[in-house]
Order: C-alpha cells, then sequence, then structure tokens
C-alpha cells in the first residue's frame, strides 16, 4: 500500500517520487515506469475520434488514483483519490487515512483545520468541503440536505459518522473550472520545451523554423531559478554545431539504416549512392526531429510532432507547439490541433492522394494504432491519423 503525502493545490507523492500539478503526461508516465513493481495496473482513457473533446486520464487502478491531464497542454489539472482503502494518505507528516485511522468529517476538521461549511451536491447525493487547492467528498442522502447549514458536524448520522469516499487536489478554489499550472520548476530537470514554433520565410521560400524555446534560467542558487525564454532560427543546410549551439545537446542521436521514402524521389536522387548514413537529432521535450545529411552534417528537415494518444509516436516526444502557414492560403495555419478537413477547405482539389505510412518496431510486429496518412504539400508533408483526422507530426524540408 502506498504511503502518500497530500499538499492542496501542489501534488501528491513521497520522498522518492511526486505527481505534481502542471507535470507533463510524459514525466508522469516515466515515474510509473520507473517504480512499476510498486505501481501496477495503469490504464490510460482518451477520446480515440475525437483527442481534444476530452480530459486524458490515467487511471492506477490498484492505489485508487486517477491522474486527469488537461488534453491541450497534456499537463496535469486534477489529483483524484477515489478510493482511500487501498492508499494511506497524510498532510504535514501525520495520517489522516489509514487502515487504523478513518478518514470522518472530524478527522479531516482536526488535520486540516476550519474551513466553510461545504456544500451539498444533491445530483451526486454527496456533501463537498472544500479547502484552497484540495476538496473532500461525503457520500449522503437528500434527507440531510435541509438540516445542513452548520457543516456536517451540525448533522446527526445513524451509521456514524461521514467517511471521506473522494478528494481532489488541484489549482485555485474552484474545482469545476480549474487549469493546470504552469511547468513548475521541479519539472523543469535542466531540459528545454517548446513554447512555439514558426516557419521562416523569404520570397515565398522556406529557409527554416523559429523555435521559442523555455526552461530554466541557470542560477547557481537552486531557490533563485527562474523561467527562461529564447528564441533561436534554425535554417536549412546549418552546420551541426549550430543546432547545438541554439537548442543544446540532443536527446538521442539516431542513424537511418534505410530510406523507404526515396522510392517517391526524383530519378537522379534514387540513384545517388552515399556511403555516409543521413542521421536525426531527436529532442523528446521540444517534439523536434532534425535530420542531419550524413556527408555535409548539414540541416536537411524538420519533424515535429503533435503526441496525441492512439498514435504510434505516443509518449516519445512532448507536443510541440508549432503554427505553421501552410503555403496554399492566407488563413490555413496548421497547428497540433488543426484537422485535415480545414486545410482541405484551403486545397480544394489540388492534393493528391496520401501515402499510406504504416509503422512498425520490426518485419513482423504489428502496429496496435493502424497507419497514418501523409499529404504533401510543397514543402510540407503533413501526417493525419485516419481515426479523428487530427495532425500527427508536420515534416518540413527546403
Amino acid at each position: 500500500m502506498l504511503d502518500l503525502e497530500v499538499v492542496p493545490e501542489r501534488s501528491l507523492g513521497n520522498e522518492q517520487w511526486e505527481f505534481c500539478l502542471g507535470m507533463p503526461i510524459s514525466q508522469a508516465i516515466n515515474i510509473i515506469r520507473r517504480y512499476c513493481r510498486v505501481i501496477k495496473n495503469i490504464h490510460l482513457c482518451y477520446c480515440d475520434y475525437d483527442p481534444l473533446a476530452m480530459d486524458i486520464i490515467m487511471n492506477l487502478t490498484d492505489d485508487g488514483i486517477r491522474l486527469i491531464f488537461e488534453t491541450e497542454s497534456q499537463r496535469l489539472k486534477i489529483i483524484e483519490v477515489y478510493d482511500l482503502s487501498k492508499v494511506r494518505l497524510k498532510y504535514c507528516g501525520v495520517h489522516f487515512n489509514s487502515p487504523t485511522v478513518s478518514p470522518t468529517n472530524d478527522q479531516i476538521e482536526m488535520s486540516f483545520g476550519a474551513t466553510h461549511p461545504g456544500v451539498f451536491d444533491p445530483a451526486n447525493q454527496q456533501f463537498i468541503l472544500n479547502f484552497r487547492g484540495l476538496s473532500f467528498f461525503f457520500p449522503s442522502n437528500d434527507k440531510l440536505e435541509h438540516n445542513y447549514s452548520h457543516g456536517l458536524g451540525s448533522l446527526q448520522f445513524s451509521n456514524g459518522p461521514p467517511v471521506v469516499s473522494k478528494l481532489c487536489i488541484y489549482l485555485g478554489n474552484c474545482l469545476s473550472e480549474t487549469k493546470p499550472p504552469p511547468l513548475p520548476m521541479c519539472c523543469y530537470q535542466s531540459k528545454c520545451y517548446t513554447d512555439k514554433v514558426e516557419l521562416i520565410s523569404e520570397d515565398n521560400e522556406i529557409k527554416g523554423i523559429k523555435v521559442l524555446i523555455f526552461g530554466e534560467s541557470g542560477a547557481t542558487n537552486k531557490h533563485n531559478v527562474r523561467r527562461c525564454v529564447v528564441e533561436h532560427d534554425i535554417l536549412f543546410n546549418d552546420k551541426t554545431q549550430d543546432v547545438m549551439s541554439a537548442l543544446g545537446a540532443p536527446c538521442k542521436i539516431y542513424y537511418k539504416d534505410e530510406d523507404k521514402m526515396k522510392i517517391h524521389a526524383k530519378v537522379p536522387e534514387k540513384k545517388m549512392f552515399q556511403e555516409e548514413s543521413d542521421y536525426f537529432y531527436n529532442y523528446f521535450t521540444l517534439g523536434i526531429d532534425i535530420l542531419f545529411d550524413g556527408s555535409k552534417h548539414t540541416v536537411k528537415k524538420f519533424v515535429l510532432h503533435s503526441n496525441y494518444p492512439g498514435h504510434y509516436d505516443f509518449n516519445i516526444y512532448y507536443r510541440c507547439n508549432f503554427e505553421l502557414k501552410a503555403p496554399v492560403g492566407e488563413d490555413c495555419i496548421v497547428t497540433p490541433f488543426t484537422k485535415w478537413e480545414k486545410v482541405e477547405e484551403c486545397l480544394g482539389d489540388s492534393y493528391k492522394k496520401p501515402v499510406v505510412l504504416n509503422r512498425r518496431s520490426s518485419t513482423n510486429a504489428t502496429n496496435p494504432f493502424g497507419p497514418t496518412f501523409c499529404y504533401g504539400l510543397n514543402n510540407l508533408i503533413i501526417e493525419v491519423m485516419p481515426s479523428n483526422n487530427y495532425v500527427a507530426s508536420v515534416t518540413v524540408f527546403p
């Protein structure tokens, strides 16, 4: 049984790990992977046909914990403990829920102090006791609603004092209106993240991308660390050292062993034999891949990822917040939240049929998420998920 500390408006965790409000979903999954021997049976819930219609929910079924992530930012919005019998909980080092301590209304008031009387929810037949950034839910019946004026302590219960059935940790005073906070400093982990990515164009020709990134300020004192935002231009034909000077060292370098898309290239390019393999700089926290020419070591293309659940690459990358002006119309802006239908309206009947892309880890392996469609728009290749028509990634090339 997990023994966790509750910090209102901030987190749930222990000395080894912590789920913090504002934490990216990738970091939460990495915690679960690292402590898979104690955190087991995880269910990930999302809407496949419309991934922006509902929050992403990570259900820790063995521990009675539910992590709710805002679907656009993919950051932790609400921490919910819905089965208190499966976990020990404490506040300021003192348990208020354990096999020997029952989380009654008296215990909650003794542990957390006085607060407003609370409200009765007739739709769900429960009382809600609210603190800032923390709410406790007590099951009840509508007969008690009319006598509820001085808090739970003023009511007489035939079956003993009410016991907490659920608690929620969130930002602010209102659970129904809460939003995830900005990325907390404890989640930066000495890495950089994308704030915005745009195309750099000159005379209707794409020259590269403009990347607005943020990270830690680099202060020597950890208590003075602040958010620092910088802007860099990455151009085609830039050298590897130029890219590393702007974005830092990549998270990983991947060397291509084959190029399956070369068959779609021009005939002279098909016949070219290259001794040196092209390679990618993978910036997972930026949601960006940069392909370099194996011989010249210069930038050949960029790949920007949307990180949707239900896609083969989900959780490998963080979401890249790109805003790309597609070269097909004045008002056609491609973002991670763009559906292919909107691009089609700008194109009319001028686009070609898509290339079907079916990823798999090995020759005989299967991809449970199925293939995706890749549409070519001048200097862009837009990968679309057929299950919902959202943009999964965008490849930019000269």
